[in-house]
């Protein structure tokens, strides 16, 4: 079981430094930190819980997302087997017994969750491994997140012709039309592999979808055994704890008690730690005090981990989807360490002063790391430093790149996790989420809704004669 730790987050020292805010900024902010706070649990929860009319700025409002995670995870200590997580967990065994490969068929926040788990929580060749090797765990592909002809065609030769591969499809209405049209290709598929067998596919097919629309009626018909809700309220950027993220979680076997545990107590420590040391209200501070005194309106997520880079894109879509309107809201990259400081650091070094850098730091590896040898070939002159580690580097790297930064005057802030696993997983989805509503809250733009998203649909269905 996980420690009970919740992250770090270091904001002062070079968060501060060379910016020209004063050291007390954050503190100033404090009142109207606060204030965003009040509105998410004191107003926007209970006005959702109670299903009480919503203020016509607030629309829409899906705060469904903050209680969540405590919810289903009492629903399933009450009721066991008989709950919704309960549910999933048993389908997921079963379709484990059946199929060794699954595809998840979804678009934006419909996969960019699972994703980022299996990356997070998975070994890192997991589709590579055998069978054994992977504990029974099926390989998971992630498609219907575009309309690329080429990849889908390679997946279906990956796939082959037999029955041991099965569809997990997540789209609350079924319309959005990537996720509709991949789920048409691979469903023929899979019918031609189980030979029509309508029992066989059926077994092979698990939607999350809403109560009603296209996707829950094909599901119907197909004879889908196990259907799963996209609940009310909860927005798809914003799913990522709901059975959205769950099933293909409880697909690849990732502990979802503890997931759902990391989630809650950010919950706990959101509503009760003071600014100053709270990590959702800290690091909303600093990115506002940064964005307006300053204009740095780009945030750049480093991740000093492969295993993290999902996540990372997971939050550009959040931030971006969220608070990427009026003609406003900071723009979110995502780069990997120390990759990207071989390509994308020379404009963040020398580049425009708009670039806020926080990085997200893993405490421990998963494996002992790996030492560099001593050998007896040193033409590379690294016999300096044998003995040292991967993780060694990483860690200096860390610090130079902190130092370079700060000695150009150029802000970064350090997101501490003890180790990748699920607990600290959920904490981290949960800060993410949290920070972006208080966010929205504090500068007055509803971070909930995308109606920037929908020109490009509108248009597009219109050149493919739908509208």
């Amino acid at each position: 079981m996980a420690d009970k730790s919740l992250l770090t987050y270091d904001w002062s020292g070079s968060i501060l430094d060379g910016t020209g805010l004063a050291n007390d900024a954050l503190t100033e902010l404090a009142d109207r930190l606060n204030a965003a706070r009040d509105e998410v649990v004191k107003v926007d929860v209970p006005l959702f819980d109670s299903g009480g009319e919503v203020p016509s700025e607030k629309q829409p409002l899906d705060a469904g997302f903050v209680e969540m995670p405590t919810k289903i995870s009492d629903e399933h200590k009450a009721s066991d087997d008989k709950s919704e997580l309960g549910r999933i967990l048993a389908s997921a065994e079963k379709l484990r017994s059946l199929v060794d490969k699954v595809v998840v068929l979804g678009i934006g926040g419909s996969y960019m969750g699972a994703r980022a788990m299996m990356d997070a929580c998975r070994h890192p060749y997991h589709n590579e491994l055998d069978r054994d090797a992977r504990h029974g765990v099926p390989r998971m592909y992630f498609e219907g997140n575009n309309v690329d002809s080429d990849a889908a065609a390679a997946l279906l030769d990956i796939l082959g012709d037999g029955d041991d591969w099965g569809i997990v499809v997540i789209s609350k209405s079924g319309g959005t039309m990537e996720t509709a049209a991949s789920f048409r290709v691979f469903l023929d598929a899979l019918s031609k592999c189980c030979g029509g067998d309508a029992k066989k596919i059926a077994e092979r097919v698990i939607p999350v979808t809403g109560k009603s629309g296209k996707l829950f009626e094909l599901a119907t018909a197909i004879g889908c055994e196990d259907i799963y809700e996209v609940p009310d309220g909860v927005g798809g950027r914003f799913s990522v704890l709901s059975p959205v993220g769950l099933v293909p979680a409880a697909i690849l076997g990732l502990d979802i008690e503890q997931l759902l545990a990391g989630a809650s107590d950010m919950n706990e420590h959101f509503r009760n730690a003071a600014v100053g040391s709270n990590a959702v209200l800290d690091y909303v501070g600093v990115c506002h005090l940064l964005e307006d005194r300053r204009m740095v309106n780009l945030r750049v997520l480093s991740v000093w981990s492969k295993a993290l880079e999902s996540l990372g894109l997971w939050y550009d879509q959040l931030l971006a989807e969220s608070i990427g309107k009026q003609e406003r809201g900071a723009t979110p990259l995502t780069v990997v360490n120390t990759r990207d400081l071989h390509s994308r650091a020379q404009q963040h070094q020398e580049g425009s002063r708009d670039k806020l850098m926080t990085n997200i730091i893993v405490k421990e590896m998963r494996r002992d790391p790996l030492a560099i040898p001593e050998s007896d070939n040193n033409q590379d002159k690294l016999n300096t430093v044998a003995g040292k580690t991967l993780q060694d580097i990483m860690s200096a790297a860390i610090a130079g790149a902190n130092q370079a930064y700060l000695d150009d005057k150029r802000p970064t802030a350090d997101i501490h996790i003890d180790r990748l696993d699920e607990y600290n997983l959920g904490q981290l989805f949960q800060l993410f989420m949290l920070a972006t509503v208080v966010e929205g809250r504090l500068i007055d733009i509803n971070p909930y809704g995308q109606p920037g998203v929908e020109a490009y649909k509108k248009h597009m269905f219109k050149h493919l004669g739908l509208a």
